[in-house]
């Protein structure tokens, strides 16, 4: 390749053969230099030196940090499809791939002083190594390594005999490091590390031909099939030697300086290789300053995009309702209760949003019960009093369906058109729903995700309601917006999302809590009960409909199939009508029936002409019936908390004591058995809400991978909130200072954040 020189007159001579290769007219202000991986270009108009050479800085890192994997030393193709699989494709995904435990290798302890539950390191010579059967017939590989001061086990139980005897040959001397435990009066190790001395070599000269892995506390990375934890603890220090420094910071120096940040460099290099004296706990509890660093990083982009997106919409002008009641009035006139003071707390927060000239966009948060259809419905007829449409959508045709029976009848006492829109619908069917909707005649419209397609137009959105927001992703809700000239945005959840979860994924959106049930309601009580106590089960529900109460039980399969165990609801109503309640009243409710089918069966069991009601998660929401005392729950362990906690609030909601049993089967898994007794021991939305993310973790609490939560490299929400917290009052201290981030002090700030966020966060106005 031609070297390319700088005259002393400043200008560049470049060869025509490269800039012809490299796309460039003559006479194209451009700047250029050689490096290791190659020249890179940077064009400038008018370029200050200072910005030239801090641009091209930033060029030449970000390429090195794009290095394929498959290129650093020791790699090669091979081990980059195995990294591959680890989510490492470049040297960057490398620096951020961090260690999830640690081990103290900085000393060699005699293995007199080697302490149960800590792992150690420590010098020994093989005395025996053979296949040992315990008395049960169970089979181990065992050898016995002794120093000076005494001896210790070491033991396998996936062996592979032929092997081990190989390698584990008496006299052989070597260094071992593992996790000590004790049984009995036996110090044991199972399946250690192991560094072989060469005949007549040191401790010490072992111990400097590897100080990646001795000496120091070393790191411990997350593994997959075929990868070693020294093949890649070495690829780790390649990389991180050779290309730390090519991350840079694009925080302002006033937040790193308010924060006590390191550079990210250095925060790096110390989380994947600490300092002597680093403390191996507090890394691995992120309490280390490193740790930090890199987490507030993270979380501060994050919130850096929401708040510049809670901005954009702030700045956006938007339809200013006025608040006429024609509807509201007559609507709170025909419910036979009062709203809470909480209710209208959030529905003033609404109409003082809905009012204003820039467009609204609210989360609606509250507990099953709290009547949050209600206060939508409210706001709906804010936007239908002023002559515009309100679409509703719902995660499942289900929910849709639900909302349309409950709203469709009050919409009815008031003249208001409401139509449905899901995917199930077909033919003319369809045709006149979508007509209806574009021609403005369906002043309501619900329906799933369907509502957001290409070929539903309406004439005048002016509200869009997004329900079990956590299962839509942002830019789903961005897509309703599309819908409209810039209407405003109600999201409502019956799932309570705990602080720090809101704070990344609604982080865009202003909230209202609906933090009161209506009055009248007794608190729940909850049990497990095992197969054993079913006779009792049974019992508890005809003394209730004696008592002139109803009952549910709920199933988590409309009909049994040959692949699952399950009870299903189908084939269980009819035991149930058939062989233990033969004297009762049974119906049955699920997902398949027609919706006419389920309204008529809602509306029997809330007239009393239904005792029992067996039903799937079908009656998860929108059932209100408050002489339901009591619920029993099929396979209680097979649900998620939040949907026991959603299908437990069907009951409790009139005057009398209620009840809600969890039938579990005999085996439950831990992660089950945490559910359940969660379950037990609280009714509180939001202590459940915070159990489920702890049990589940963040991924899984919100359903699926697009439900929009963020995909941490570094950050653990449950572990950092308070740091998500300070970096989120950072990047809004940023954005109201500078809503567009167009000072030059911003301008790395408005790059990295395009580079990290711009297509997740629907920021296209950044790049």
């Amino acid at each position: 390749m031609p070297v390319v020189t700088l005259a002393e007159n400043g200008q560049l001579a470049i060869p025509d053969d490269l800039l012809k290769d490299l796309g460039i007219k003559p006479g194209d202000p451009v700047l250029l230099e050689k490096t290791a991986g190659g020249i890179l270009l940077s064009r400038h108009a008018s370029p200050s030196p200072g910005a030239v050479q801090s641009r091209l800085h930033e060029s030449i890192n970000r390429k090195n940090l794009e290095t394929p994997i498959q290129f650093i030393k020791g790699v090669g193709p091979k081990l980059a499809e195995t990294l591959g699989k680890k989510g490492i494709a470049t040297v960057e995904d490398a620096l951020y791939l961090l260690p999830n435990r640690y081990e103290d290798r900085r000393q060699v302890v005699p293995i007199a002083r080697l302490c149960p539950g800590v792992t150690s390191v420590f010098f020994g010579e093989v005395i025996t190594a053979d296949v040992v059967s315990t008395k049960g017939g169970r089979r181990f590989f065992e050898v016995v390594v002794r120093d000076a001061s005494g001896t210790i086990s070491f033991k396998w139980f996936n062996f592979n005999p032929a092997f081990l005897k190989k390698t584990w040959k008496e006299g052989r001397r070597g260094i071992f490091t593992g996790l000590v435990s004790q049984f009995g009066l036996q110090r044991e190790v199972h399946h250690p590390d192991a560094e072989w001395l060469a005949e007549g070599e040191t401790v010490a000269s072992v111990m400097a031909r590897d100080p990646v892995s001795f000496g120091r506390v070393v790191p411990v990375y997350p593994l997959t099939e075929g990868l070693h934890q020294k093949t890649l603890r070495k690829v780790m220090k390649g990389v991180v030697d050779q290309y730390a420094s090519c991350v840079e910071s694009a925080l302002p120096l006033e937040v790193t300086g308010r924060q006590g940040l390191l550079p990210l460099s250095d925060a790096l290099r110390r989380v994947h290789f600490p300092d002597g004296d680093a403390d191996p706990r507090g890394l691995e509890e992120g309490k280390d300053p490193a740790n930090r660093t890199l987490v507030f990083d993270e979380f501060f982009f994050l919130e850096l995009g929401l708040a510049m997106k809670k901005r954009g919409v702030t700045l956006e002008s938007g339809i200013a309702f006025t608040v006429s009641h024609t509807y509201t009035k007559p609507l709170l006139k025909l419910l036979p209760f009062s709203l809470t003071g909480a209710q209208r707390r959030v529905l003033a927060e609404i109409k003082e949003d809905m009012m204003a000239p820039h467009p609204m966009h609210r989360l609606v948060q509250g507990d099953v019960g709290s009547g949050k259809t209600l206060v939508a419905l409210m706001a709906a007829l804010v936007a239908v009093e002023n002559g515009y449409q309100v679409a509703i959508m719902a995660p499942t045709e289900i929910l849709a369906e639900q909302h349309y029976l409950n709203i469709h009848r009050w919409c009815d006492e008031l003249g208001i058109s409401v139509t449905l829109v899901t995917s199930s619908l077909k033919g003319k069917a369809k045709k006149d729903a979508l007509e209806r909707v574009a021609g403005g005649e369906a002043q309501i419209v619900i329906g799933t995700h369907a509502v957001i397609q290409d070929k539903v137009e309406f004439l005048r959105l002016g509200l869009g309601i997004v329900d079990e927001q956590h299962r839509f992703g942002v830019l789903q809700r961005g897509l309703l917006r599309k819908k409209g000239e810039n209407p405003d945005i109600l999201v409502m959840t019956a799932t309570p999302i705990p602080r720090t979860l809101a704070m990344t994924v609604f982080g865009d959106l202003s909230l209202s809590v609906i933090d009161e049930l209506p009055p009248g309601r007794t608190p729940i009580e909850t049990r497990i009960c095992f197969e054993s106590r079913r006779k009792q089960v049974y019992g508890i529900i005809r003394d209730e409909v004696t008592k002139g109460r109803q009952a549910y039980v709920i199933y988590p399969l409309v009909e049994e199939s040959e692949k699952s165990d399950l009870k299903a609801a189908t084939q269980m109503a009819e035991h149930l009508a058939n062989d233990i309640f033969p004297e009762l009243r049974l119906g049955i409710l699920h997902g398949r029936m027609k919706p006419e089918e389920k309204e008529a069966v809602m509306r029997s069991f809330k007239a009393r002409e239904i005792d029992i009601l067996v039903a799937t998660t079908v009656i998860e929401v929108g059932i209100d019936v408050p002489n339901a005392t009591v619920m029993v729950i099929e396979h209680a362990e097979r649900f998620g908390l939040s949907q026991l906690h959603q299908l437990r609030g069907r009951v409790g909601r009139g005057s009398e004591k209620s009840r809600c049993i969890l039938m579990a089967g005999e085996r439950l898994s831990e992660d089950a058995e945490k559910r359940l007794r969660v379950m037990e021991s609280t009714t509180d939305g939001f202590r459940i809400a915070e159990a489920d993310l702890e049990i589940r973790g963040p991924g899984d609490f919100l359903g699926t991978r697009q439900a929009g939560i963020p995909d941490f490299r570094v950050a653990n929400i449950l572990r950092d909130g308070r740091i998500l917290e300070e970096a989120r009052q950072e990047a809004f201290a940023v954005v109201d200072l500078d809503s567009e981030l167009r000072l030059p002090r911003h301008e790395k700030l408005r790059t990295e954040l395009a580079r990290r966020w711009g297509g997740r966060l629907e920021l296209a106005g950044i790049a």
